[in-house]
């Protein structure tokens, strides 16, 4: 393999790592039985806390403790009004990612004097990609997502949840738990996603996150709802991705290879939905038969 095949093989697994983390995330939140178009807004504001942690303490291990924590926190706030409240999850999953752009936008004022970018922060220092501890994390997500949800009675039960709520909870399964803890997992993996791609990028700009959470939802789609098959497609997108990165040196218009990776993500999507099967029950708010309490 030579110099530029190698750079460029880097540059796509760089790319795939946000898309990782967060499509595998989803995965777990989709197979409880909630659709997550919330990952957008988990990865921004996952990347805003690693942002302001780091700038203000001086350490990414804070920076990454801080974007869990915010990602937790707009992951709670999906679940309790989708699982709790019982409200449709695209309605809410839209709504929570433009209360979350205006949020971070505010915080970017607030914070840093600045409605567009933060303060320059060092990221992770380490010799390579291969080093980073973020990567490493991403890889061990796709393992133990697929273990956790494939190999253990707890991935039985959201797995179960997903499939037929009422059939679950007929059998003893506590069906808002389990979704709670499929929409926490993806906003914990999300929020990492958006922890990577600013300490990649140095600064945080409004709107980073730019699409990436709506493109790791249709990942795990064409994975067939699997972390590996997420993980897969999410090597697919960054490739389109890395393609847009070296046509934009060429003669093709920039806004035309700007939206190469979104018109590739719809001609797949359409290509795969037909052929895969979601959870029957995703999507739908479980009403307990109050009669059989």
């Amino acid at each position: 393999m030579g110099i530029e095949s190698l750079v460029i093989l880097l540059q796509i697994i760089r790319l795939a790592v946000p898309y990782v983390f967060t499509s595998v995330g989803a995965t777990f939140s989709e197979r409880g039985g909630v659709v997550n178009l919330t990952l957008e807004g988990m990865m921004l504001v996952g990347a805003f806390g690693a942002a302001l942690g780091q700038y203000q303490s001086g350490s990414a291990l804070v920076g990454v403790f801080l974007a869990l924590l915010c990602g937790l926190g707009v992951a709670l706030l999906f679940a309790f009004v989708t699982v709790t409240l019982k409200a449709d999850q695209i309605v809410a999953g839209i709504a929570i990612n433009i209360l979350v752009m205006g949020a971070t936008r505010f915080g970017l004022s607030l914070l840093f004097g600045s409605s567009m970018n933060s303060a320059r922060i060092a990221g992770i220092e380490v010799p390579s990609l291969l080093h980073d501890p973020l990567f490493l994390a991403a890889v061990v997500s796709v393992v133990a997502g697929h273990l956790l949800l494939f190999k253990t009675p707890y991935g039985l039960r959201l797995r179960a949840t997903g499939e037929s709520a009422e059939s679950a909870d007929s059998a003893g399964i506590n069906v808002d738990r389990m979704r709670y803890s499929g929409v926490l997992i993806s906003g914990a993996l999300a929020a990492l996603g958006g922890a990577f791609l600013v300490f990649q990028q140095h600064t945080f700009t409004d709107n980073m996150s730019a699409g990436r959470g709506y493109i790791a939802l249709a990942a795990m789609i064409i994975g067939k709802w699997s972390p590996v098959g997420a993980a897969l497609a999410s090597l697919l997108f960054a490739a389109t991705e890395s393609m847009e990165i070296w046509l934009q040196t060429g003669w093709i218009p920039s806004q035309l290879v700007q939206s190469l990776p979104y018109v590739i993500t719809l001609v797949v999507l359409a290509g795969f939905v037909g052929r895969a099967s979601a959870p029957r029950d995703a999507g739908t708010p479980f009403e307990k038969n109050r009669l059989s309490e």
